[in-house]
């Protein structure tokens, strides 16, 4: 191989390794590879030991009646597909290895489907094998190069291995994808906004509800990449969780804290960082640190049931926690559910020595605890 050969060849392996992460690539790639090992079409595909499918996985060059002719046809005449059912994975077969060329030259399979395309020989190189399928690489070779000869079976025999990995590569980058794209639908269904940050506080990934809380932007906003609070409790508030998870060693308790922060529009909302793990250098566009932010709010009958058994509450004493999660001070409270404040305080005070709150932003807490995060809330205007 000369120098130049030696860098198209270098050249065309960082393709081929394109092509794993980029499936749009891949087409390229294969009329590359064909062009490089001296063909004038290329087929990867893959048929089953059994020898009962086959499945074209990627092509160029052939016209899409030739290869439903080879599907339903010539692959039981192709004189080298069966041979590579046994073969190592790099192995190269042209047909002389396995005929005389005069007595190829005679069978249907080149008379009726190779010499319409314009093509006198083929090769086939094994890329993957195992006990359920074999892959072969399927290079055609045209009249006017001239049959298949040793170099041609040496440049495929070259980059098999490179193929073969990519493919390998490409599965793998590509379950990951589904993987990342079933996690984000998951994310996406949950009440809980959610948010991943990188080590210098940058959006890495926001799920609708943070994604909506962003454009309600009462209580948070994006500018550029970063996180904006709309006021300064929250902005107060936020920094301290951004430093509480950037010194993790040392505040290891407070990690744990959940905080009760105000919208400009005077609803409640709960905040929580926590830090992910990660060995040695972690990457710019790497999470490092996830917020979760939820509406502190009442959510479906079962949670209030679940809070009153817990917690022995009578029925007014729950109709009251609920209302201070909706609504928060003890006048709305009292106008909302129609009766004296002296009664909402009386109920409060029952409340904070149930529950071992101390305060009415404690008792938005446990009650929050116990919200499920698919269901939308639901307030109550239940009478005390």
């Amino acid at each position: 191989m000369t120098s130049l050969q030696a860098n198209r060849f270098s050249s065309l392996v960082g393709e081929i390794y394109d092509a794993a992460a980029n499936p749009a690539l891949r087409s390229a790639a294969l009329e590359q590879v064909c062009d490089f090992v001296g063909g004038c079409a290329a087929t990867i595909l893959s048929r089953d030991a059994a020898g009962l499918s086959i499945e074209i996985h990627q092509h160029f060059g052939t016209e899409a009646r030739f290869r439903q002719l080879y599907r339903d046809r010539y692959v039981e005449l192709d004189p080298l597909l069966d041979r590579h059912l046994g073969l190592a994975t790099g192995r190269t077969l042209g047909v002389t290895d396995v005929m005389p060329y005069s007595e190829f030259v005679a069978t249907s399979f080149y008379s009726d489907w190779l010499e319409p395309q314009g093509a006198i020989d083929l090769a086939a190189v094994t890329l993957e094998r195992s006990d359920a399928r074999t892959t072969i690489l399927q290079v055609l070779r045209h009249r006017s190069r001239g049959v298949v000869d040793e170099a041609m079976r040496e440049r495929m025999r070259l980059l098999a291995p490179h193929l073969q990995r990519s493919r390998v590569m490409g599965r793998q980058i590509g379950a990951r994808s589904h993987t990342v794209e079933d996690l984000a639908g998951v994310l996406d269904g949950l009440s809980t906004a959610i948010c991943l940050l990188d080590a210098e506080g940058r959006v890495v990934h926001a799920n609708a509800a943070c994604r909506q809380l962003f454009a309600d932007a009462d209580l948070f906003a994006m500018v550029g990449d970063r996180i904006v609070a709309r006021n300064t409790q929250a902005d107060k508030i936020f920094r301290g969780l951004s430093e509480i998870v950037g010194d993790a060693g040392t505040h290891s308790a407070r990690r744990r804290q959940i905080n009760l922060v105000t919208s400009s529009d005077g609803r409640h909302y709960l905040l929580h960082a926590f830090a992910l793990k990660r060995e040695g250098h972690v990457p710019r566009d790497m999470a490092a640190t996830v917020l979760f932010v939820q509406r502190a709010s009442m959510v479906s009958s079962l949670v209030p049931d679940a809070i009153a058994a817990a917690f022995r509450l009578t029925p007014s004493e729950l109709r009251v926690l609920m209302a201070i999660v909706e609504i928060g001070g003890v006048p709305d409270i009292a106008a909302r559910l129609g009766v004296a404040e002296t009664t909402v305080k009386t109920h409060l005070g029952r409340l904070f020595e149930k529950t071992g709150a101390g305060r009415q932003a404690d008792l938005v807490k446990i009650a929050a605890g116990f919200a499920a995060p698919f269901v939308r809330s639901a307030g109550s205007g239940d009478a005390v």
